[in-house]
């Protein structure tokens, strides 16, 4: 184990998604009740509820298609249910209006039980009208009813500032009759940040920029704003700036209309919440991304932006990419002339595993693999037009970057190296982005630092563009597998730090992730750091929180230590399992004799008192600094 000289304010508990145990201070003979349950879960509040029992309650149709009726027939809760018939596309159903119930900006909960009339994908959907008067829709949670109630729960939103007609709504894929009952909305819990455990950018300030990547909805949060404040100083808005968020159709069709079918029209609406916290923080902004196969709309690539119209030439479709190019940049300078957009993604994911350019096709319809770039152009050469108009248009000091995924695959990898060394050489590129969307099982981290060192040899930037790490076993063994491949690969990144410019995570807390039922972020739901957190600071200096004074000459300086008091387990995190372990140890002691054995190691982690013997008293003070007292653990040093 690394030695490591003990530092002001050791690295506070690891809560793994579970309520953290409390000491019963009275300790009995049998230490048998030395655990008592104790849950810190902030409250909640509802703000709305509906159980149909005395009317359809403020539920309406969408676009006022719909009969709405109370019925009796096999309600989930008490007597009534909501039944919604008459619908006529899988979109219509029961809507709730939000205006003037919420706050935007606020996280909320929503919850009901809902049935299909036969068997159905049911979901709980939203819309929104943003403050350029286009319509927004997402669907938040689904579930597969067959003809029975199924539970649609925990379904976090929030509606963004600046918004009209937000609306919650339930949808099925025909024209089944859709009912619903114990409908609910409650105000999300408000958890409060470590503030105690060091800044991730604060420790990586040396070598890399630290970001992380957010979405309108995940940024609602107050906590979710104080974690980004703390940690990071790059963020990415994870769906706002692609091209299918910021396309404005309407607008397109209506020049196209006028004769002028080659210069699309964007709207950044949708991206605003996220532009507004960076500028008001001076948090510096990584723009995703500009030609994507993938959140492109197949219209852009049709005559008068139409869904039904033919495909549009190599030649229109480039004045087409130029112009939708220079109106991003543009319109990003002149309302937000303030945020630093210090590096952007302007092609992703162009190659496939094997090294060879995606197929033509539709992206909707024909698979995730095909592309329409590729249909337009026969190949992969859309790639250097996208480079020189980005060069072009975007604002000096922004680096360009090639960006995409499996890149540690040895066929892509080379196939990456080779278009970005082509770009070098005439001066298109700036870097290449990692995204970096690795598993506990695949690749190793050997594998990963292959590719990285590729990279950094094609004397190019590099970035690592949207880490996260998945597991499926989420037991204290999981974790911690995690947590060592995230160490090593944070490590490697450090080993190239004179190549790599900024790690970015691919998200806040593992609830909101994209990958969020395989826990492959750094953060809890309840925003407490997990072990992967501390694995990556494992090792590299802490910054001084406060300010310093030097110390007296005279007074001799802290003994150097091969242990972090409170760490029983020896794995460089003081936790929920050192507790466990040292009371496992203190249980074992009293069982072999009528007291604690004398001649236990004094000078360890387990002597959290400092005061020469490891006993029960140690436990509690553990126990203390787990749950947030005011407390110290020291160490024995001797006479």
């Amino acid at each position: 184990m690394k030695k490591k000289k003990l530092f002001a304010g050791i690295v506070g508990a690891v809560m793994l998604c579970s309520a953290l145990p409390a000491i019963n201070m009275a300790v009995p003979a049998d230490y048998s009740s030395v655990y008592a349950a104790e849950s810190s879960e902030p409250q909640t509040t509802v703000v709305y509820s509906a159980d149909f029992e005395d009317g359809t309650n403020d539920f309406t149709g969408r676009d006022g298609i719909g009969t709405f009726n109370v019925v009796s027939t096999d309600a989930h809760g008490g007597t009534n249910c909501l039944e919604c018939s008459d619908r006529t596309k899988g979109w219509h159903g029961p809507q709730l209006l939000l205006d003037n119930m919420l706050e935007p900006g606020v996280e909320y909960i929503a919850g009901a039980w809902v049935k299909a009339a036969w068997y159905n994908d049911v979901k709980m959907s939203m819309e929104y009208t943003d403050s350029e008067g286009t319509r927004h829709f997402s669907n938040l949670k689904s579930a597969v009813s067959q003809g029975d109630w199924v539970e649609i729960s925990e379904v976090k939103f929030s509606v963004p500032k600046n918004v009209t007609n937000a609306y919650i709504y339930f949808e099925c894929s025909d024209s089944a009759n859709i009912y619903v009952d114990d409908f609910q909305i409650t105000t999300a819990p408000v958890y409060e940040i470590q503030q105690d455990i060091p800044s991730l950018k604060d420790v990586y300030s040396p070598y890399f920029k630290i970001g992380g990547a957010v979405t309108t909805s995940e940024l609602a949060p107050k906590s979710a704003q104080d974690l980004i404040k703390k940690h990071y100083n790059s963020l990415t808005p994870g769906n706002e700036l692609k091209p299918e968020s910021i396309l404005d159709k309407t607008a397109c069709q209506e020049l196209a209309a006028q004769g002028d079918e080659t210069n699309p029209q964007v709207d950044i609406a949708s991206a605003r919440e996220i532009l507004d916290f960076c500028r008001d923080n001076n948090i510096s902004v990584r723009g995703h991304v500009l030609v994507w196969h993938s959140q492109t709309p197949d219209w852009f690539f049709k005559e008068n932006f139409a869904d039904d119209g033919d495909w549009v030439t190599k030649e229109v479709m480039l004045k087409r990419m130029e112009n939708y190019i220079k109106n991003v940049f543009e319109t990003l300078e002149a309302e937000y002339p303030t945020v630093d957009f210090y590096a952007w993604d302007v092609v992703n994911e162009a190659w496939l595993d094997d090294g060879k350019p995606r197929q033509p096709g539709e992206q909707g319809s024909s698979g995730s693999n095909n592309s329409a770039w590729v249909k337009i152009f026969g190949d992969n050469s859309f790639i250097e037009p996208a480079f020189e108009y980005a060069r072009k248009y975007a604002p000096e000091g922004c680096k360009l970057y090639y960006n995409d995924f499996n890149e540690y695959m040895p066929a892509k990898t080379t196939a990456i190296v080779n278009m970005a060394n082509d770009l070098k050489e005439k001066g298109l590129i700036d870097g290449i982005g990692m995204q970096s969307h690795l598993d506990v099982g695949f690749p190793t981290a050997s594998d990963y630092e292959k590719a990285l060192k590729a990279f950094s040899e094609t004397g190019l930037d590099v970035q690592i563009t949207e880490l996260d790490i998945t597991t499926s076993d989420t037991s204290e063994a999981g974790f911690e597998t995690q947590a060592k491949l995230y160490s090593d690969i944070m490590d490697a990144c450090v080993k190239y730090a004179d190549s790599v410019s900024a790690v970015v995570f691919w998200g806040t807390t593992d609830d909101k992730s994209w990958r969020a039922s395989r826990c492959p972020l750094l953060f809890n739901e309840d925003f407490t750091a997990k072990p992967a957190y501390y694995a990556i600071i494992d090792g590299l200096d802490i910054p001084a929180t406060e300010p310093t004074t030097e110390a007296p000459t005279d007074v001799p300086t802290e003994p150097e230590i091969d242990f972090i008091p409170g760490d029983v387990k020896e794995d460089g995190v003081v936790n929920v399992f050192d507790a466990v372990a040292l009371r496992e140890t203190l249980i074992l002691n009293i069982s072999q004799s009528d007291g604690l054995t004398e001649g236990l190691l004094a000078a360890s982690a387990s002597d959290t008192n400092g005061n020469g013997t490891i006993e029960v008293a140690d436990l509690v003070l553990l126990h203390e600094y787990l749950v947030g007292k005011d407390v110290e653990l020291t160490y024995y040093k001797g006479e």
